[in-house]
């Protein structure tokens, strides 16, 4: 797995607002942690295709349908980043193309509040 990929991932249990179920989810951690087979969490941002989420500001980044092999339309929440262990990733979807990722990075900054 590396960094930009986009997965179908369990996100149960989950807990209030926080995105839960089967949903995608674009890997946000450092290829060397992802590539290490003993290193267990991978960083993640969740995905949603409410059209409420999209409206959130910065932090929330629209994904056209086809990006990363997404079926629909999407929003990445960038303020829901998670940590989660690999076994919770099912299966591979596709990859986002740099500039997608790159605004990810963005949203994830303004969700932090980074420079």
């Amino acid at each position: 797995m590396r960094r930009g990929e986009v997965y179908w991932a369990d996100l149960a249990p989950r807990s209030g607002s926080e995105q839960q179920g089967w949903r995608p989810v674009i890997i946000l951690s450092h290829d060397a942690f992802n590539q290490t087979p003993n290193w267990r969490s991978i960083i993640v941002v969740p995905t949603s295709t409410s059209t409420e989420q999209a409206g959130r500001g910065l932090t929330a980044v629209l994904l056209p349908q086809g990006a990363g092999g997404l079926s629909r339309e999407s929003v990445a929440l960038c303020h829901q980043v998670t940590t989660l262990d690999r076994s919770k990733l099912i299966r591979r979807i596709g990859a986002l193309l740099p500039d997608q990722l790159r605004q990810i990075e963005t949203g994830l900054k303004a969700a932090v509040d980074l420079s």
